[in-house]
């Protein structure tokens, strides 16, 4: 692929799709659209960690960016603050066993556990899963913010348990409690499929085409209240770069040996990378692992 600079002098927005620990790629990315730290700024969909084999290198990265990088968590990025603070067992030679021993772990977990749910800047919406299609933008960014306090408090430990260890199949605006940040949680972090009244399929992660009965992608339905917005989402690698008006998926399956993606909003320019990180699967076999 031929390295493509935006308008020399002229400040560039990138959005990247998940990452996964896959450093090597994500580096050999930035220098094809010659990102510039001094001036461009990425927006990061999530999921950073895990299943690539250098989530620390990656880490690292991200916050030593400052202002320079917008990133929204990740259900990976959650997984692994769940993780570190015994939610979670923690087993060793896993792929983010780096993290959790590295002397500036809890700096870095930190800084995780601060990002956001939602970024939304004008009409441009960056979240890493997706939204319940009876969720307006602004009615989204308000329940986020809702876990988001809730992830910088006390009920920290209480959320990470009730959104690792159940799954919350529908919203309900009478939720309250741990109940009601758990769903929201999971349905920013995780939905890909859901039914008009808003019943997420989590065990569903394959072709849009091969959904149960009733379930649709998520922004597939025809009233959608966030539909004037453009929103840019990853998560779902067996969809692949995938762009509609209003829709933006960059998850390229990076993770299972596929590739990374980036869109430049400027122009809204695309560009791929290989996975330098670890050997290509088939597409299919990686969809079917998710």
């Amino acid at each position: 692929m031929a390295r493509v600079c935006y308008a020399e002098g002229s400040m560039a927005t990138y959005v990247i799709g998940d990452i996964h620990g896959c450093y090597q790629t994500l580096q050999y990315l930035l220098e094809i659209v010659r990102f510039d730290p001094t001036q461009d700024e990425l927006w990061l969909v999530g999921d950073l960690v895990n299943r690539g084999p250098n989530s620390l290198q990656v880490l690292r990265w991200a916050k030593t960016l400052g202002d320079r990088v917008i990133c929204v968590l990740g259900n990976h990025d959650l997984h692994l603050l769940a993780l570190n603070w015994g939610v979670l067992p923690h087993r060793k030679r896993q792929s983010l066993e780096s993290v959790l021993i590295a002397p500036d772990h809890g700096e870095l977990l930190e800084w995780l556990r601060s990002r956001p749910l939602i970024y939304v800047r004008d009409s441009r919406v960056l979240v890493h899963a997706g939204l319940l299609p009876q969720w307006s933008v602004s009615e989204a960014l308000e329940l986020s913010r809702e876990v988001e306090e809730a992830l910088r408090g006390d009920q920290f430990i209480p959320l990470l348990h009730a959104s690792c260890r159940q799954k919350w199949p529908q919203w309900n605006d009478t939720l309250v409690g741990i109940p009601r940040l758990a769903c929201i949680l999971q349905v920013l972090t995780e939905i890909r499929t859901c039914t008009a009244t808003g019943r997420l399929c989590h065990s569903f992660s394959g072709l849009p085409q091969e959904a149960p009965p009733d379930y649709l992608p998520w922004f597939a339905f025809p009233d959608r209240r966030s539909a004037t917005a453009s929103l840019y989402f990853g998560h779902w690698a067996a969809l692949g770069v995938y762009r509609r008006p209003g829709v933006t998926a960059l998850d390229a399956g990076c993770a299972w040996g596929g590739s990374l993606a980036v869109v430049r909003l400027e122009d809204g320019v695309a560009f791929e990378s290989p996975n330098r990180d670890r050997p290509a699967l088939p597409r299919r076999t990686f969809a079917d692992r998710l």
